[in-house]
């Protein structure tokens, strides 16, 4: 078995044809192959459930067999376990797979094992010395097809041949320049399962980051930023394409996860690495927040106040009005993941995140503990004058909770205790109730800055009277996490 290290960014045939001419390749000689990949799996597809890909691919004259796992990439960076050897088409041996455990699982499927898609694509490659390393770096450009259909594609490989992750980002760095290489989430194999399946575009919810006790902090770290990022991503094509307001909340939690993580993390983060990226998503962090400030208003906030006055022109023109607004702020979403700092951003934190170095040596769990004793102190302070609190105040209140709700979902997401379990389900509680609090002051905002505000009576008495209600509601809710200690 070999472990494959791999950056994969899109581009476009322009910037394909441009790149195969950058002063780097000038003096290597350049590799031609023409790829022909199936890829085959059981009628219930159970490799692709299990995130495995099995391929035979026709390269020159020769067949090999090609057995890859397919964890999810983030920034375009993926690590995967490969087993390959030459093969006869349609023939299965999986012994070259060292795994006793899943080349059984693969050697009890053989006799179902059928074609899904196939890759067909010309491969141009480079093997550059570079840093401290052998980097392969490969230009495909071709198709993926299913069931008749047909995507195209272009992209770019960076594969460790040998060396050091950091020289592949150092590399992509030089060869960015001008061309908008774009770090590509999905791999061949997952788009030809999206097209064998004609998987439509959905929002894509935040998973369980794959964090251990054995870790430290700074690795549990590299996971969670990775997760989050990987988060981002997968909700990114919704962004640019979809009408959706789902994808601009997945993809704002996504950014407001990851900042969360680095502010979390900050006391074991090399403190230059928090200066540069403390802040760096705050530009596209607040776009998100005003686009769904505008949808939460329109798809929440407003249709009960429509239905119960229905021929109220004031808050038919205001729905109008809203409507533009949010159109608007989601425009500029569009516009800042157009510009070319957008995938620098991405491969530059990505490179940043893996190359991370380790500071304070300390357990994860001592780390958590003393992150949510903290958190769980500023929380406190403010719950326990949750009457007097001003909107200010109660929205510090909200984001103690939800930093204390983060610390426990990012450090023990896979083993909470019964007695964690219980404190999550009251801090989950306490966050629904303070959103809607803090969903009803944005609505007040929005609506001083709406024209012809002061036709709105009728809307912004509603609104009060239901944050009224929701604060309200706010001591009953506390009673119970008053009594909950787990640090």
């Amino acid at each position: 078995m070999s472990t494959e290290i791999e950056l994969k960014l899109q581009l476009s045939p322009k910037a394909a044809r441009q790149l195969a001419k950058h002063p780097l390749l000038a003096n290597i000689p350049a590799q031609r192959q023409h790829l022909l990949n199936t890829y085959f799996d059981t009628p219930k597809l159970e490799l692709h459930k299990r995130r495995v890909a099995v391929r035979f691919r026709k390269k020159g004259w020769q067949w090999l067999c090609t057995v890859k796992s397919a964890e999810p990439a983030s920034g375009g960076l993926a690590m995967r376990s490969e087993w390959e050897t030459q093969a006869t088409p349609g023939t299965f041996d999986f012994s070259h797979v060292d795994n006793a455990e899943f080349r059984s699982f693969l050697e009890a499927r053989i006799d179902q094992l059928e074609p899904v898609f196939t890759t067909d694509f010309k491969r141009q490659i480079w093997h550059v010395p570079f840093g401290e390393s052998l980097i392969e770096l490969a230009i495909d450009r071709g198709w993926i097809e299913s069931r008749g259909k047909r995507l195209p594609l272009c992209e770019i490989e960076l594969e460790l041949i040998s060396g050091k992750v950091d020289d592949i980002f150092w590399l992509t760095r030089q060869l960015q320049g001008d061309h908008h290489l774009l770090p590509a989430i999905a791999s061949k194999a997952e788009r030809g399962y999206n097209l064998f399946l004609d998987t439509p575009l959905h929002p894509f919810k935040a998973k369980p980051p794959a964090v251990h006790a054995d870790q430290t902090p700074v690795e549990a770290f590299r996971c969670i930023a990775l997760n989050c990022l990987e988060h981002f991503q997968r909700n990114e094509q919704g962004l640019l394409t979809s009408k959706d307001p789902e994808f601009v909340h997945q993809a704002r939690v996504a950014l407001r996860r990851l900042r969360s993580a680095i502010k979390l993390f900050a006391p074991v983060l090399p403190s230059e690495f928090v200066t540069i990226y403390g802040q760096t998503w705050q530009t596209l962090g607040s776009a998100l927040g005003e686009a769904r400030n505008w949808d939460v208003f329109l798809e929440e906030t407003l249709p009960p106040i429509v239905t119960a006055f229905p021929n109220d022109k004031d808050i038919k023109r205001l729905r109008k009005s809203a409507q533009r607004k949010a159109q608007s702020a989601r425009k500029a979403v569009i516009a800042l993941l157009a510009v070319d700092e957008y995938p620098r951003l991405l491969l530059e934190f990505t490179a940043a995140v893996y190359t991370v170095g380790q500071t304070l040596p300390i357990p994860l769990a001592d780390f958590a503990r003393q992150q949510i004793a903290r958190h769980a102190r500023k929380a406190r302070k403010l719950a326990i004058r949750h009457a007097e609190l001003t909107p200010s105040e109660r929205h510090n209140m909200r984001i103690a909770f939800k930093k204390l709700r983060y610390t426990l979902e990012f450090c023990f997401a896979k083993s909470l205790s019964k007695k964690q379990t219980h404190y999550f389900v009251t801090l989950t509680r306490l966050q629904d109730i303070l959103g809607k609090i803090n969903d009803y002051v944005t609505a007040e905002e929005i609506l001083s800055i709406t024209p012809g505000n002061n036709n709105h009576e009728v809307v912004t008495a509603w609104i009060r009277s239901r944050h009224s209600l929701a604060i309200a509601q706010l001591p009953e809710i506390l009673k119970p996490w008053f009594k909950q200690h787990i640090h």
